[in-house]
């Protein structure tokens, strides 16, 4: 059966991107090595499911809810699987649904998201995209932004990627400054480092 190695697989959030535990992202390259066997459409498809089950898990609690909760029997979780795959849409791959049943068979659906996240930068890798998170406590205004898009444009790692794309996320716990996410790269520029490091030497000098 499809993801057989993510079987046995026994997220942390930072003020930028989230980054996907190395549980979640076995679930990713199980799934998107599964869906790139088969093609690269099934792989876009499977994309565009998941994707919509990200943005359904984000926009409606009941289904957050559903997923974050671990007190949730087998039955209950095999019982709230239709509406994962009515939020990806009609007709919802086999993939797709193999993924979400694994997830509820081994008590890991509160890995979605980094599962997701894990799958996208996989399909971004395959594809020579780059993209890149701009978190912000407020959202950028448009000449800031266009500054920061015109640097990274200049940085190798875009220039060797085929297509750039840039994202604007609103963290207000950055307080102040940008945390810049790109590929496996992050760049803490942001008011809550500096007094992370400031509470450090603090506590050190004590």
């Amino acid at each position: 059966m499809l993801f057989s190695s993510a079987r046995s697989a026994a997220l942390s959030a930072g003020l930028g991107r989230r980054a996907a535990s190395s549980i979640a992202l076995k679930y990713s390259n199980a799934v998107f090595s599964a869906a790139l066997n088969k093609s690269p459409q099934v792989l876009n498809k499977v994309q565009a499911e998941l994707n919509a089950i990200q943005s359904a898990v984000k926009s409606t609690p009941e289904l957050s809810t559903f997923i974050h909760n671990p007190t949730l029997s087998v039955r209950e979780r095999e019982a709230g699987l239709p509406a994962i795959y009515a939020a990806a849409g009609k007709e919802t791959s086999e993939i797709t649904k193999n993924l979400f049943v694994v997830l509820s068979e081994n008590g890991r659906l509160v890995e979605t998201e980094g599962v997701i996240e894990g799958f996208n930068e996989l399909v971004a890798g395959y594809k020579g995209e780059l993209n890149v998170t701009i978190t912000s406590a407020a959202p950028l205004p448009k000449d800031i932004q266009s500054k920061l898009e015109t640097l990274l444009k200049q940085s190798q790692a875009a220039q060797q990627a085929k297509s750039l794309k840039i994202t604007n996320k609103v963290n207000p716990a950055v307080l102040g400054g940008v945390v810049v996410d790109f590929g496996d790269k992050t760049i803490d520029l942001s008011v809550a480092s500096r007094v992370n490091k400031l509470n450090n030497l603090l506590s050190q000098s004590v």
